[in-house]
């Protein structure tokens, strides 16, 4: 009778315990890094002595959510992320190592911050993390740019582990990033861009847990378009459109501390997109608009679904006399 007993004892002990290591293997923890936010010419930098002031609108909807297998685990989570903010992008004439320096600053409010593979999220628009790019420096060749850049997260939004209604990640993260756009033609009006962003986390607030680091690739194929005056002598606007792509993945593996199991880390995920974009900008009145949409596949181990961007943007130029 007591064998019995403490067979159905350790029964009950174990059972939670393995409930919890499968969900918490299965689970990932989602980075900082916005895919979908670089398109057509990612290895460019902005003309110097200009201030860009822009105005971006993120909508991430969910259409499904990908197990390790790449089946799907919930066929409608019915969930959508929105994002939208102020920033402000600065490049200077100032030299280092030949390329010009630039700096950016980002402030934004999100609505159902996504944090992993949990489809209970539940934030109205909340101020989230702050985007600052401290460095970053572009270089301009006769049929190439290339750019350099290091980027920082920092955990300005709520977050309590656990919570639905968190509206940051509650972590602050490293990223550099570097890539370059390759002209065909002596005009650079045929032109195709990769960047590459590796994304370094740091542990969440109040806890041990760590989201791995994560790989970003993001670029695009595309066609630079001259919309000349009534007077056929000068351009008044530029159009850029073309395909786009994004793929990303979790390099290292999450680790999460559990009671008595210690730290499990969990599988690692990645997920692939293709869309197009478009932009205009308009020489007159220096403002462009800009539109991205991004159809995932291939996901793993997390949500898949559509990106839409829009972008909007003023740019003012710092150029004496």
């Amino acid at each position: 009778m007591s064998t019995k007993i403490d067979t159905q004892a350790r029964k009950s002990f174990l059972l939670p315990i393995l409930l919890l290591t499968t969900f918490f293997s299965q689970a990932q923890l989602k980075g900082g890094h916005i895919l979908g936010a670089m398109g057509l010419q990612s290895g460019t930098q902005t003309p110097a002595n200009t201030l860009s002031v822009y105005v971006p609108n993120y909508i991430y909807s969910a259409s499904s959510l990908k197990d390790s297998n790449g089946d799907k685990a919930i066929v409608n989570p019915d969930l959508t992320m929105y994002l939208v903010g102020a920033g402000a992008s600065y490049v200077s004439d100032y030299k280092i190592l030949g390329a010009n320096y630039g700096a950016t600053i980002l402030l934004a409010f999100a609505a159902n911050t996504i944090q992993g593979n949990n489809a209970n999220v539940d934030n109205s628009l909340a101020f989230t993390d702050m985007y600052i790019v401290p460095v970053q420096l572009g270089w301009h060749r006769k049929r190439a740019d290339f750019v350099f850049s290091y980027q920082m997260y920092l955990p300005t939004g709520k977050f309590t582990a656990g919570a639905s209604d968190n509206s940051g990640l509650g972590m602050f993260m490293n990223e550099f990033s570097g890539g370059t756009t390759l002209y065909f033609n002596d005009k650079k009006t045929i032109h195709f861009s990769t960047l590459a962003s590796y994304e370094m986390n740091g542990k969440k607030k109040d806890t041990n847990i760590k989201t791995g680091d994560i790989l970003s690739i993001e670029g695009g194929l595309g066609k630079t378009f001259y919309q000349m005056n009534a007077e056929k002598t000068a351009p008044s606007g530029i159009f850029n459109a073309g395909l786009i792509y994004y793929m990303q993945y979790k390099v290292s593996h999450d680790e999460i501390p559990v009671p008595v199991l210690g730290v499990v880390q969990g599988h690692k995920d990645r997920v692939g997109g293709i869309g197009a974009e478009v932009n205009y900008f308009n020489i007159g009145y220096k403002t462009s608009a800009g539109f991205r949409w991004i159809a995932e596949v291939d996901a793993i181990n997390r949500f898949q679904g559509n990106t839409f961007f829009i972008t909007l943007a003023h740019v003012f130029s710092l150029k004496k006399g």
